[in-house]
């Protein structure tokens, strides 16, 4: 049993030894490309940024989508380099990688837009009241409300002067 517990633990590490020596120094790392918005009708406009490059710009593809190359130039204040192309109007549904080269170092980034034949729609929330048809504390008119009070103030003092009138006996 020992044996076989040997076996596999050094098969195990050996083999993730193994994936630490293939790796290379860069590649293509996917995901750190900013896709804005990830959802576009045909005939949108997209901008693309990335940190990867640092200071320097980068060369864009998105040729997948039929855009063609864009370039990304570097931001001032965040250092990311960013850039932007329109969506042709010929483009088909599906999800396209777009990708970007690093002009210093060639580190190749992407990520991931999808085009749709229906925009995205905010979500709209209610607002106002319900028309539920009961009403509320206080109607639209103070004048009917007073009046209304009034009614229910006169109808409360007078049956308690008519139960106060019946428990002494003296009738109605």
């Amino acid at each position: 049993m020992r044996r076989t517990t040997r076996l596999l633990t050094g098969s195990a590490l050996a083999a993730a030894a193994a994936g630490l020596v293939v790796t290379p120094a860069y590649g293509d790392d996917g995901g750190d490309l900013g896709v804005s918005p990830s959802s576009v009708v045909p005939g949108g406009q997209v901008r693309v940024n990335t940190g990867a490059c640092e200071d320097s710009g980068a060369a864009g593809d998105a040729s997948a989508v039929g855009a063609g190359a864009f370039s990304l130039v570097p931001g001032t204040a965040e250092q990311d380099a960013s850039g932007g192309f329109r969506v042709p109007p010929s483009a088909q549904p599906g999800t396209y990688e777009i990708v970007a080269t690093c002009a210093e170092g060639g580190r190749r980034v992407s990520g991931d837009l999808v085009v749709t034949l229906t925009a995205p729609r905010e979500q709209v929330h209610p607002r106002g009241s319900v028309k539920t048809g009961v009403g509320g504390a206080l109607g639209g008119d103070p004048v009917q409300t007073a009046a209304g009070v009034s009614a229910l103030a006169v109808a409360a003092a007078g049956g308690t002067w008519l139960l106060h009138r019946r428990a002494r006996g003296d009738g109605i």
